[in-house]
């Protein structure tokens, strides 16, 4: 079968069957600064609740072994002592901890950034490690995340080494080996708490809030650690992790026992999930404010249509409200907006970039629109009333399903009492990169009033994307080419059509212009992922020695302002300051010594870097090797990133087909439904 080398005849999607000061007043700040300003801001508020934190971990049935153990190493920490092996031999029930207060914020300044290591402590860690065969060029990165003392840390605890970023068990293993010589085994106490703590980090960027006492042992016991659940039960001790145990089932009598899963946590995540779980209950529980009449809340529902009439009057009434739709349901809060500022209300939407917040602009009659990072830092926005709180009466948070935990929790917590939330989101989209699973498992719970969008999709891409959204890979009819499937044999054969595709088929057949197409592939490595796929694109359509740290003006990239959130850009040049990048109309520079760790090439994506944004055209490349990461909200974000046309490269012969109908998204471990069950009693868990 002859491989089309332009989209000529559109065929259905299963024929042949994938830098940082406080700025001066009015200053502007960018994406970056305001994402790292709200993170250090998170730490701190972590900080004063784990110094205001009293009292038992949450408990509330009769337990036995090992999650009694669990428990009573827990108890024994916030008692202050450090448990001797008596304290596992017997356990009591703990009182269950009733729900905090929620935390009224100060009002947010942009703090100056941390200080760097000071050059005499990265220069002791140096020397450590290059005793135990470590690479020195880690000794900053090192004295940044253990602290002043690193040096003597690492001395007597080199497995602490994991906890710099990237450094991996095998590695860590190595250097203890050179520093302890045969003390260090697999069964050392020191290593089981590292490498439980390292886990639990691992989990956090899959999604997970916590991990089930069992996937953790046996995580542990695949690294090789003799003693897994010994070495939990000492991480508990040493305060390094949280335990947890939550309720399964309906309440049970006095008499018998309600059965319980034990649950292993970090304690960022933990505080975090137990915050917004409490900012959410004040939320659904307040009455809003009457900021605006009955009848004028009727007028404006009256006057919108569908679905958009049902979200104004669940807002109209509660304090959240959770709203579902693909594209063309932003039209939905958008109306809404319009409405709260015709009534002379605050309100006011967030995206999470600002690719987004020009999209969404572009749908509402007034201003209005930030970022979630530029609100919670005040560099957009209407910034803080005098008791900290945001200044609105109503925020409605677009791309709701990109909301980890720990960014949620800031943003419930900002809110006054009285006001309104609506989150706003697809739910069928990829979840966030980070802890938790917030709008799904809200929309799980049924703790607050749920508008679903009949407002479709329009067109052949609609149709094919609202089918994969239900499991259903849909033979659609595309008489403009907006859809088009071109197979390929193997690897060296997608990456050829692939750059053809963008730098001549889809521009001459389609009218799409190359800097307006774009590529989304399963990963970063292989034959076909975004490395290989950049340089080719590059190579064709932007050649050049890439003499400002590999990239030359012109280049389309991929920022990374912090983990888990990019930016699609382009090069405009750079100088002794860094590398300059024009982002959605906002110019960035890059610090030199950061270009290599937060700027990639752009012109082919992965699926999570590309959820939040849309282009006219999407060449979607699903190679052999791509089956195993292949699931249903994969297939649907990739393919709903494309306005009028997409055109799949498919190598994947029925494992496309599969995916859509079998292979649902990965389940995450989270606490938050539990967390929401005890303060809002209609909640299901």
């Amino acid at each position: 079968m002859s491989t089309p080398e332009t989209p000529e005849e559109p065929r259905s999607a299963d024929d042949g069957t994938p830098a940082d000061g406080t700025p001066a007043e009015g200053a502007q700040v960018s994406e970056a600064e305001a994402e790292l300003a709200a993170q250090r801001l998170e730490r701190e508020r972590i900080e004063r609740r784990k110094a205001e934190r009293q009292g038992p971990i949450e408990a509330g049935t009769k337990l036995s072994g090992t999650a009694a153990d669990l428990l009573a190493a827990v108890r024994a920490v916030e008692s202050g002592e450090k448990p001797s092996a008596t304290v596992f031999e017997e356990a009591r029930p703990a009182p269950r901890r009733p729900a905090p207060e929620p935390v009224r914020r100060a009002p947010v300044v942009v703090p100056e950034g941390p200080a760097a290591p000071a050059e005499g402590t990265v220069g002791g860690v140096r020397e450590v490690l290059t005793r135990g065969g470590a690479p020195a060029a880690l000794a900053a990165a090192a004295a940044a995340a253990l602290g002043e003392g690193a040096a003597e840390l690492l001395r007597e605890d080199p497995w602490q080494l994991l906890r710099v970023p990237g450094v991996r068990p095998e590695q860590a293993d190595g250097f203890a080996r050179a520093l302890l010589g045969g003390e260090a085994g697999p069964g050392d106490e020191r290593r089981g708490r590292a490498l439980t703590v390292w886990l639990l980090e691992q989990a956090a960027p899959a999604g997970h809030t916590v991990l089930e006492m069992a996937a953790l042992t046996e995580a542990l016991g695949r690294q090789g650690v003799p003693g897994p659940e010994d070495a939990v039960r000492n991480a508990i001790a040493e305060g390094d992790v949280l335990v947890f145990q939550d309720a399964v089932g309906e309440p049970v009598g006095e008499d018998e026992e309600q059965p319980v899963r034990v649950l292993v946590g970090l304690e960022r995540c933990a505080l975090a999930e137990e915050s917004l779980a409490d900012g959410l209950a004040r939320l659904v529980s307040s009455a809003p404010k009457q900021d605006g009449a009955a009848e004028e809340w009727e007028r404006a529902a009256a006057a919108a249509e569908g679905s958009a009439a049902d979200l104004i009057r669940a807002a109209s009434g509660h304090g959240l409200v959770l709203h579902t739709g693909g594209e063309a349901a932003l039209a939905e809060p958008a109306a809404l907006l319009d409405a709260a500022h015709g009534m002379g209300l605050r309100a006011w939407a967030a995206t999470h970039s600002t690719v987004g917040r020009e999209r969404f602009a572009s749908r509402v009659q007034g201003p209005g629109v930030a970022t979630v990072a530029g609100l919670l830092s005040g560099s957009e926005g209407p910034g803080r009333d005098p008791e900290g709180a945001l200044a609105v009466d109503l925020l409605v948070v677009l791309d709701a399903p990109q909301l980890d935990v720990e960014t949620a929790a800031l943003l419930t917590e900002s809110l006054p009492d009285g006001a309104r939330l609506v989150l706003s989101g697809d739910p069928a989209v990829l979840w966030s990169v980070g802890p938790g699973r917030v709008f799904a498992d809200l929309l799980a719970a049924r703790a607050c009033p749920q508008v679903a969008s009949r407002r479709p999709d329009p067109g052949p891409l609609g149709e094919l994307v609202s089918g994969v959204g239900v499991g259903e890979l849909l033979q659609v009819e595309a008489p403009e080419k907006e859809v088009v499937i071109v197979p390929v044999r193997d690897a060296g054969e997608a990456v050829h059509r692939t750059v053809q595709l963008v730098a001549d088929s889809v521009p001459r057949a389609i009218g799409v212009p190359a800097e307006e197409t774009q590529v989304i592939t399963p990963g970063h490595g292989g034959a076909v992922g975004t490395r290989v796929l950049n340089a080719a694109l590059k190579d064709r359509l932007n050649p050049g020695p890439g003499r400002f740290a590999g990239f030359d003006p012109g280049d389309r990239v991929a920022w990374s302002p912090v983990p888990g959130r990019t930016l699609p850009g382009r090069v405009v040049g750079a100088d002794a300051e860094g590398l300059r990048l024009d982002c959605a109309g906002e110019t960035v520079v890059v610090p030199r010594d950061r270009v290599e760790q937060t700027v990639r090439h752009g012109w082919a994506l992965t699926a999570h870097q590309a959820v939040g944004s849309r282009w006219p055209a999407a060449v979607v490349v699903l190679p052999g090797d791509a089956v195993p990461a292949l699931n249903r909200p994969w297939i649907y974000t990739a393919f709903s990133r494309a306005d009028r046309h997409l055109s799949v490269v498919h190598g994947v012969d029925q494992a496309l087909q599969r995916a859509v109908t079998d292979i649902p998204a990965k389940p995450r471990t989270t606490r938050l439904p539990a967390l929401l069950a005890p303060q809002l009693p209609g909640a299901a868990e």
